[in-house]
């Protein structure tokens, strides 16, 4: 069985995956929105289970964002502002999933703005020593 910085390392890889596939699909007109957002809230949920993984908390089989937030909070794992309103995405989880109208709670390149901060921001802290991602950083998304 994979260690906690192995499953890290392999929820971040994931994360980055969905991540390439909403930036390919973002400007594809015939591509709905609630695809975009599906692999938008994707990453953004594998890269929270990284950060989780990383810090060697549990987590539940979920899409909820907000239920990822808060774990991260209670484990000590402190998110920076800028991914404030990542659960705007937790409602594509279904949608892009079932074939349903977009949820409409955000634009699509807004979606991938989340997606991608929340990819860059769990990149530092599943690559840097315990104490860092826990401030509010620069997120540069375009080093995703």
């Amino acid at each position: 069985m994979a260690d906690e910085a192995d499953l890290a390392r392999e929820l971040l890889g994931l994360a980055a995956d969905d991540l390439t596939a909403a930036r390919a699909l973002v400007d594809v007109p015939s591509v709905s929105d609630a695809i975009v957002g599906f692999h938008a809230q994707q990453a953004t949920e594998k890269a929270l289970k990284a950060a989780l993984a990383a810090a060697g908390r549990d987590f539940p089989f979920t899409h909820n964002i907000d239920v990822l937030r808060r774990l991260c909070g209670d484990g000590g794992i402190a998110l920076p502002a800028a991914l404030d309103k990542l659960d705007l995405l937790t409602p594509y989880a279904v949608a892009g999933r079932y074939g349903a109208r977009s949820p409409g709670t955000v634009d699509r390149a807004t979606a991938l703005d989340l997606a991608a901060k929340a990819v860059a921001w769990t990149r530092e802290v599943v690559e840097s020593p315990p104490s860092a991602g826990s401030s509010d950083s620069d997120l540069d998304p375009t080093e995703v």
